[in-house]
C-alpha cells in the first residue's frame, strides 16, 4: 500500500516561509559581501601594513563592533513608533553604503578609518532590529528559528564571498586599499537597491498587538524578569566573547599558517555557518532556542581550547573554524528568534534592539580589553583569560535564567 511521505517538499517549505525572509536574505547577502570584504582586509591592512599595535587594533575593532549599540535602540524605537521598518532599515543600509564610498578618501589615517568604521557599524545598528522585526512579524511563531536560520544562511553566502573576493584582489594587486573599498561599495549600493525595489514593508492597515510604541515602552520590557535576564545573559556572553577579527589573528598565530592566508580564514567560519544555520535554526524550534544559544557558546570554548595546541598547523585551524562557524549558526539567528517569542508585536523591533544593544556593548568592551591584554601580556595568558571568562560567564548565564525556566523552555513546535 502506498503511503504519502510526510516530509515537506521544497515548495511546501517556501510556502511556510514568507517571501520577506528570502528578499531580506538577498539584501543581507549583498551587504555582507561588502562588509566582509572590509572585515577580511582590515587585520592585514592595520596590523601588517600600517603596523598598528594590538591595543590600537582592539580599539578600532571595538568601535567597529560596538558602534551599533545605542543606534540599535534608535532604529528599533523609530521603526515601532512609525511602523516603517523598511524605511528605517533602508536608512541604515544607505549609511553603510556611503561609508564604503568614502573609505578610499581617508587613505592610511587610523583616525579616518576608525571614524568610517564607526559610521559603517552605526548603519548596521540602525537597520538590524527593523530588519529582524520584519522577518519575525511575517513568520508564524513556530517557524521563527527556521526563518532566521534561512536568512542567516543567505547572509552567510555574502560572508563567504566577501573574504574570497578580498583574497583574489590582494593576490592580484597587493595591499592597495582603493580597489577593495570600491568593490565593497558597489555591493553595498546594489543591496540597497534590492531592498527598496523588492522588499515589502509590513501592512500599514494592521494594528500590531501590544503597548503603544515609544522609547520608554521599549526599555520597560526590561521590567519583565524573563526578558531582563535574557538581555543580561546575552550582554555578559558578548562581554566574554573574543571578536572575530581577533579569533582569526589568534588562529593564524597559534597554528603558524602563512600570513597570506589570514584573509581566507573567515571563509571557514562562513562555510560552516552557511551549512548549519538553517538546520540548527529548525532544531532550535524543536529543542528550545535558549538551550541552543547556550550550546553554541559551549562550542566557542572549544575554539579557545584549540589555540593551546602547539604548532597545530592547518588541521587545528580547520577544526577551530568549524567550531567557530557552528557557534554562529547556533547563536546568531537563534537569539533573535528567542527574543521574538517574548516581545509584543507593537514593540518587536524595540525588544530586539534592547537585547542586541546589550550584546553589542559587551563586545565593544571585550574587543578593547582583549586588545590591551594581548598588547601587554603574552599569547598564552591572553587566551587563558578568554577561556576562563567565557566558562564562568556561560555557567552564570545558565544559572541566572534557571529560575525563570528559560533553560527548561517548552519547544516552539510543542
Amino acid at each position: 500500500m502506498y503511503v504519502a511521505s510526510s516530509r515537506p517538499s521544497k515548495t511546501d517549505f517556501r510556502k511556510r516561509l514568507p517571501g520577506t525572509v528570502f528578499a531580506l536574505g538577498t539584501v543581507s547577502l549583498l551587504t555582507d559581501v561588502s562588509a566582509e570584504m572590509i572585515t577580511a582586509f582590515l587585520p592585514v591592512y592595520l596590523l601588517f601594513t600600517l603596523n598598528l599595535g594590538y591595543a590600537q587594533f582592539g580599539l578600532l575593532d571595538g568601535i567597529y563592533t560596538g558602534a551599533t549599540a545605542v543606534l540599535r535602540l534608535v532604529g528599533g524605537g523609530v521603526s515601532d513608533k512609525f511602523r516603517k521598518p523598511k524605511a528605517v532599515a533602508a536608512a541604515g543600509y544607505g549609511l553603510s553604503a556611503v561609508t564604503k564610498v568614502l573609505f578610499p578618501l581617508v587613505g592610511a589615517s587610523p583616525f579616518g578609518i576608525g571614524a568610517l568604521m564607526a559610521a559603517d557599524r552605526a548603519g548596521k545598528g540602525i537597520r538590524t532590529a527593523p530588519r529582524d522585526a520584519m522577518i519575525s512579524l511575517a513568520t508564524p511563531e513556530d517557524r521563527l528559528g527556521a526563518a532566521f536560520g534561512v536568512h542567516r544562511s543567505m547572509d552567510t553566502v555574502g560572508a563567504l564571498l566577501g573574504p574570497l573576493i578580498t583574497f583574489l584582489l590582494l593576490f592580484q594587486i597587493g595591499t592597495v586599499p582603493g580597489p577593495i573599498f570600491a568593490v565593497s561599495a558597489a555591493f553595498a549600493v546594489i543591496g540597497l537597491i534590492v531592498l527598496i525595489a523588492f522588499v515589502r514593508d509590513t501592512p500599514t492597515g494592521k494594528v500590531p498587538k501590544g503597548p503603544r510604541p515609544s522609547f520608554r515602552a521599549g526599555l520597560n520590557l526590561l521590567t519583565d524578569k524573563h526578558f531582563r535576564r535574557t538581555t543580561l545573559s546575552a550582554g555578559l556572553l558578548g562581554l566574554a566573547t573574543v571578536s572575530d577579527a581577533f579569533v582569526y589573528v589568534l588562529v593564524q598565530k597559534a597554528t603558524n599558517i602563512p600570513l597570506g592566508y589570514l584573509p581566507l580564514l573567515p571563509l571557514g567560519t562562513a562555510v560552516v555557518f552557511l551549512a548549519a544555520a538553517a538546520p540548527l535554526g529548525k532544531l532550535a524550534d524543536r529543542v528550545g532556542r535558549w538551550r541552543m544559544f547556550l550550546a553554541g557558546h559551549a562550542l566557542l570554548l572549544g575554539v579557545y581550547a584549540l589555540l593551546f595546541i602547539p604548532e597545530g598547523g592547518m588541521g587545528v585551524a580547520i577544526v577551530a573554524l568549524l567550531l567557530h562557524g557552528l557557534f554562529y549558526a547556533a547563536t546568531d539567528g537563534v537569539l533573535s528568534a528567542k527574543v521574538s517569542e517574548t516581545a509584543p508585536e507593537s514593540l518587536r523591533a524595540s525588544g530586539l534592539s534592547v537585547v542586541q544593544t546589550g550584546q553589542a556593548l559587551g563586545r565593544l568592551v571585550s574587543s578593547v580589553a582583549f586588545g590591551l591584554l594581548l598588547q601587554y601580556s603574552n599569547f598564552s595568558l591572553s587566551v587563558t583569560v578568554a577561556l576562563c571568562a567565557l566558562t564562568v560567564t556561560l555557567i552564570a548565564a545558565y544559572g541566572l535564567n534557571r529560575e525563570t525556566g528559560i533553560n527548561r523552555e517548552t519547544p516552539a513546535s510543542a
